[in-house]
């Protein structure tokens, strides 16, 4: 699925005299490397603020303690998404309520939103750019304008890069959280975390929390978390962040491939009734394809015949939140998200790095092809 020593050989140097350099400095924690790599971030992101943290969990956390949603309040969001989404909202001791997908883009669907808000009194939306492309933030404006005080809080953990209109993913919402695990298009080599937002009241509440709590040194105003970003990865991260368009463009150009040699075989269809169904994109959206993620009919038997051959797959997700055993106690059951459960069934993510070769690609839709035959 991946390889990390790619990448790396590419920026080798550049990434050993930064580490030096903090080395040599001895600030690990928040050091100046931290603030340089904010202001190139919430830069690149057409934010106004940008606070890291020590995880993309950690982000969620953070936009929502700081927007001040906790006990009593509901947060609308996709059961089709990583855990953290929903456990964010729990660990702030909200409720997190959920809505099905949109088929085509698996991102949470606005009008299954609306549905899930009616009579009930929703504090945010957390929609997922999943798999690297934004919701349809058009229908979530609209939602907002319609609901006035209603939060827009982005999940853009697979999105670094995106945009919606040419609006850039975490300038969109009201806060935006990303993750920089080592998978993701903009990767630490460890974890950390980032939230953006326009406004200068979160930007300030966020910092406070992600140090226990303190505006000053040893003065706890009120009890946040231990949650800083290292200075190495920051240093690591702003190098990346230098090549990340050029990084994601290379994504863009292997997901066109992808398709194209899908198409050539002939393996493709409208649903997995007919074929393998392509990755769908959104004309308003610039996708970055963290994951290329098609529907494959008989998905657990291809994946195993893949594994057989040395070829890597993922399954992103493979049981919906609303069926996890951790979170019965939210009340939903089978068959209460369709769309959802559908897509669990028939997902499969194919290897995709800005460093694949063609030549990989074609193994990868010739032994695809070979398991239909």
């Amino acid at each position: 699925m991946l390889d990390f020593s790619r990448q790396f050989a590419g920026i080798r140097e550049e990434v050993m005299q930064a580490i030096e350099r903090v080395c040599v400095s001895q600030r690990f924690i928040l050091g100046p490397e931290v603030e340089s790599f904010e202001r190139a971030a919430a830069a690149a992101c057409a934010a106004s603020h940008a606070v890291g943290c020590a995880s993309g969990t950690d982000a969620l956390w953070l936009a929502l303690e700081a927007a001040r949603i906790g006990p009593g309040d509901a947060v609308v969001t996709t059961p089709f998404s990583f855990f953290a989404t929903a456990s964010s909202i729990l660990r702030c001791g909200a409720r997190p309520i959920f809505a099905d997908i949109d088929p085509l883009t698996f991102n949470l669907s606005a009008d299954a939103v609306r549905e899930a808000m009616a009579g009930e009194p929703v504090k945010a939306i957390l929609p997922v750019h999943l798999y690297g492309q934004c919701a349809d933030w058009d229908a979530f404006a609209q939602l907002q304008l319609d609901h006035p005080g209603l939060l827009l809080i982005e999940d853009a953990a697979q999105a670094f890069g995106a945009t919606w209109n040419g609006m850039p993913a975490g300038a969109l919402g009201d806060a935006a959280c990303f993750s920089f695990y080592p998978t993701k298009n903009l990767s630490a080599i460890g974890d950390a975390g980032l939230v953006t937002t326009r406004s200068g009241t979160l930007d300030e509440r966020m910092r406070m929390l992600r140090a226990h709590g303190m505006r000053r040194r040893y003065f706890h105003d009120e009890v946040g978390w231990n949650s800083r970003l290292d200075t190495i990865q920051a240093a690591v991260l702003e190098i990346k962040l230098r090549y990340l368009p050029e990084w994601n463009q290379q994504r863009r150009n292997l997901a066109a491939n992808y398709n194209q040699l899908f198409l050539a075989a002939g393996l493709t269809g409208p649903t997995v009734a007919e074929g393998i169904v392509l990755p769908w994109t959104d004309r308003r959206a610039q996708h970055v394809f963290h994951q290329y993620v098609i529907r494959a009919p008989r998905r657990d038997e291809l994946r195993a015949y893949l594994t057989e051959r040395r070829i890597g797959t993922e399954i992103y997700y493979p049981l919906p939140l609303h069926l996890q055993e951790s979170l019965q106690s939210l009340g939903y059951k089978a068959g209460d998200f369709p769309e959802t459960e559908r897509a669990a069934a028939e997902v499969l993510a194919l290897p995709m790095y800005p460093e694949l070769r063609t030549d990989e690609q074609e193994t990868v839709v010739a032994a695809i092809r070979d398991f239909y035959a």
